[in-house]
């Protein structure tokens, strides 16, 4: 999946804590992999970070989110596929609906959404590596260069 004159991919994704658990997706469809993430996606031109972020999220979650600061910024990459992303994260409040509700992704990427305290992430595959230290912390972080995996 190559870029336009190699340039790196931008997307955005929400750290949204209920219950002091942290809501995450599959990072893959149709079941290729138990890798799970932060909601969000790709950015769209001549749209803001934020109305990007509410859309992404709302597309794979139901949920209505309200977004807040900025609070990690991870790139990850693939040499031999020629995939470089840069993710934005942002901290998020839910403003309306319900996470424990069924929820369909139109797009079908998103089958599998679960809440997960920080001691359950210990148990799962999760990606970037430093999201619970993030998702828990009132931090700043950058993450540059993970491998992609899946």
């Amino acid at each position: 999946m190559s870029r336009p004159n190699n340039r790196p991919r931008l997307a955005v994704r929400g750290l949204l804590l209920i219950e002091d658990r942290l809501l995450l997706v599959n990072a893959w469809g149709g079941g290729k992999s138990d890798l799970l993430c932060a909601p969000g996606g790709g950015v769209e031109p001549h749209s803001s970070l934020h109305d990007n972020l509410i859309r992404e999220f709302h597309e794979e979650t139901g949920l209505t989110i309200e977004v807040g600061a900025p609070c990690l910024v991870n790139e990850f990459h693939s040499r031999a596929r020629d995939f470089h992303q840069v993710d934005v994260y942002f901290r998020v409040r839910l403003v309306s609906g319900d996470p424990f509700a069924p929820w369909t992704d139109p797009e079908g990427v998103v089958t599998d959404r679960i809440l997960a305290t920080r001691a359950e992430m210990a148990r799962l595959r999760y990606k970037p590596d430093i999201l619970p230290e993030i998702a828990w912390s009132d931090g700043v972080a950058y993450d540059p260069l993970e491998p992609l995996i899946m």
